[in-house]
């Protein structure tokens, strides 16, 4: 394998519309979500050590999660984990990150890669990854995988690219934010508009410079670290200083600000694992359309749903139609497939309602 090649394996969210299983002290990342045997980060950082030095994936990830971290990835060293102190968004942790790689190795080149998402064609991922690889070693890119539309989808950033273009890595025009339906069924007219997947390629000088161009103050704040980066105070340094970062992404802090962007349409299937529908449409089915994990179940005039509990729990579910249906411990969700999107707004009501801790 190639020394030079990098990961960030971001592991720092709290996955909140997959509540009650994903929640604030064990978010979706640490699950089994859809009952392989691995769990969501498990089976990402399998997929990347397939390309890249099992020594060279860094997890990034709020130090709350450490522990967890290291339970279900037991081989990775102290090294590997990059612990936020705050939560401040996707920019400030792949900067930082990125500073202590370049100091490691200046050659470096990258992939920045979310825990949550599940992909199939793993061997087909590799080879997307490995040309992105290639073409971020020879020149100043910042690239990106965007996933070919199957349907208008209104929960994604798109990203419109230069349709003139012959190869297959293509220019980026803009990135676009997430449509109305209307709009969506514009942009997949058009036939230059990929799905944002917040999969990132690129040199570790080229991401620097971005944010040394882009985002002057974030780049002074962490610059400062530097002769502290991989010794034994970089840990006072961050403890001091993480949290006065901008809260903002690295969509927002340099992929939409930069002209040196770059797009390959990936070939792999993909799904990003955002909401317990994104599950659904992944699971097998039953003959009556209803996703199952762990459950031991009886329908009757029930289609469409998606029922999850602990192991083998018996379920009876009679005259319900495409509904979540989630039971953990102390807490039960029985709610519509067609307001998921409203999940974040019932958890907080239920945090004010009956205490934190059911969050």
């Amino acid at each position: 394998m190639n020394k030079n090649y990098y990961a960030i394996l971001m592991a720092g969210g709290v996955g909140s519309r997959f509540w009650p299983v994903s929640t604030q002290d064990f978010p979706k990342q640490f699950h089994d979500m859809l009952g392989t045997g691995d769990t969501l980060i498990q089976k990402t950082f399998q997929r990347l050590a397939k390309l890249i030095p099992q020594e060279n994936i860094f997890i990034l990830t709020n130090e709350s999660y450490n522990d967890l971290v290291f339970e279900q990835l037991p081989n990775v060293t102290e090294r590997q984990v990059v612990l936020e102190p705050a939560m401040r968004n996707t920019a400030p942790c792949i900067l930082y990150a990125s500073l202590k790689i370049q100091k490691e190795n200046p050659d470096a080149v990258m992939i920045v890669a979310p825990s949550d998402h599940w992909i199939e064609d793993e061997t087909t991922f590799s080879n997307n990854v490995q040309q992105a690889f290639d073409f971020c070693a020879e020149n100043d890119a910042l690239m990106t995988l965007g996933i070919q539309p199957t349907f208008p989808n209104t929960g994604y950033g798109y990203i419109e690219f230069d349709k003139t273009a012959a190869s297959d890595i293509k220019s980026v025009n803009q990135f676009r934010e997430k449509p109305d339906y209307e709009t969506a069924k514009e942009f997949i007219a058009q036939g230059n508009f990929l799905w944002n997947a917040g999969i990132f390629m690129w040199s570790v000088k080229s991401v620097i410079t971005a944010f040394q161009n882009n985002q002057p103050a974030l780049f002074e704040l962490f610059k400062k670290g530097i002769p502290v980066y991989n010794t034994d105070e970089e840990n006072d340094f961050i403890q001091e200083n993480y949290a006065k970062a901008e809260n903002i992404s690295v969509d927002y802090a340099i992929m939409e600000m930069s002209k040196n962007v770059f797009v390959i349409a990936a070939e792999f299937d993909w799904n990003d694992l955002g909401t317990w529908g994104s599950l659904y449409d992944k699971l097998g089915k039953d003959s009556n359309g209803n996703a199952i994990v762990n459950s031991r179940t009886l329908t009757e005039e029930a289609t469409g749903n998606m029922i999850r509990t602990k192991k083998d729990k018996i379920v009876v579910v009679d005259g319900l139609q495409d509904y979540i249906i989630v039971d953990k411990e102390d807490v039960l969700l029985i709610y519509p497939k067609s307001k998921e999107q409203d999940i974040k707004k019932v958890l907080n009501k239920v945090k004010d309602t009956f205490g934190e801790q059911y969050g």
